[in-house]
């Protein structure tokens, strides 16, 4: 009798319509990711060459208060739309600023003049560094008439730094300062300036233009200024402001410092006695956060409970205004608080 038939076993190709796919998607998914990490580690080498040798720092999670919505909405568009086509920039872009959404939603932007590199190399900072290009002599032209299609009460100008210029950028300040007061006379302006050092008379020539606000930050307490704003001098800002009130009284000025660097709470204090000996009416305090692993890392979050302590202390020590909570920025509510800063300034004058 014999046995079964054996029959051998011939491989068949596989099928596609039941072959699992994880096997083909895993490694064009590794491919893609390990393509867009590399897309973004070169834009930020671009971004910043000088901070390419540092080790990388620690990102630590982000606390609940510190979450923001994410840019969206038709006004949001428009603004962003008004700002490409008339070829500027924004510190908003550049800055990596957590409020964007927010304030171009309510056509809110913060204009950065005199171009998107800087010549400074701050460790906090996002905004590109390296060798600056030629000044654009129609640029406040057009900021001019953005404000006007905006239809701006209030706008915040900035700029880089431009330590390869004579005069570090103020006569282009002075230009776009003249250009907005000759479209929308009614507009108040607030500038954002960077610290002049050693430039003799620019700073002089930009508070001879007569914003409405001058603001330069101090960012942050004495001790830390070699580590995070290294091409800085704490009292050279310092007395840039106070030169402001010496020079034009009637002059609102305004600094801000981050929080979350490694401060103490007692080198805030001081800071705040040194702005107040400086005559500085208006203190903004916001959470530092990180922009990349080669940028400073955030030593902690700072606790919102924390910023209400800051802000009435500040308020015991004389600032007409202040604003203090983790998501503060110098431009954020910028049109807003100046109308409450000029009402502290009338009923302050009002009590005699």
């Amino acid at each position: 009798m014999s046995g079964p038939i054996h029959v051998p076993h011939t491989p068949q190709p596989p099928n596609l319509a039941t072959t699992r796919l994880s096997s083909y998607i895993a490694p064009m998914a590794n491919l893609i990711d390990n393509t867009s990490r590399s897309a973004a580690s070169e834009a930020r080498a671009a971004r910043h060459p000088e901070k390419q040798k540092r080790a990388d720092t620690p990102v630590l999670r982000k606390p609940d208060w510190i979450r923001v919505k994410a840019p969206v909405g038709k006004v949001f568009s428009q603004t962003q739309k008004i700002v490409k086509d008339g070829g500027l920039v924004t510190v908003c872009e550049e800055a990596g600023c957590p409020n964007i959404g927010e304030c171009w939603e309510q056509k809110h932007a913060t204009f950065m003049i005199l171009g998107d590199t800087c010549t400074r190399a701050c460790s906090f900072c996002n905004v590109k560094t390296g060798l600056p290009a030629a000044v654009d002599t129609d640029e406040p032209r057009r900021v001019a008439e953005a404000v006007a299609q905006m239809g701006l009460n209030h706008v915040v100008i900035t700029s880089v730094d431009r330590d390869d210029l004579d005069d570090g950028g103020a006569q282009h300040f002075v230009d776009v300062i003249e250009a907005i007061r000759a479209a929308t006379p009614a507009t108040t302006i607030e500038i954002l300036t960077p610290d002049f050092l050693r430039k003799p008379g620019a700073a002089e020539a930009v508070i001879d233009a007569r914003p409405d606000v001058f603001n330069h930050n101090l960012e942050t307490v004495p001790r830390l200024y070699l580590s995070i704003r290294p091409g800085a001098r704490y009292y050279h800002s310092l007395r840039l402001l106070e030169r402001v009130k010496e020079r034009d009284p009637a002059q609102f000025t305004k600094s801000g410092i981050m929080v979350g660097l490694g401060e103490s709470k007692e080198e805030v204090m001081q800071v705040m006695d040194d702005m107040r000996s400086a005559g500085i009416d208006f203190l903004t305090i916001g959470q530092y956060l990180q922009p990349t692993r080669k940028h400073a890392a955030v030593d902690r979050f700072v606790h919102p409970d924390e910023f209400k302590a800051y802000e009435t202390i500040a308020r015991a020590k004389g600032f007409l205004m202040v604003s203090a909570t983790p998501l503060t920025r110098s431009s954020h509510h910028a049109g807003d608080d100046f109308a409450k800063l000029r009402a502290a300034r009338e009923q302050m004058m009002a009590r005699g």
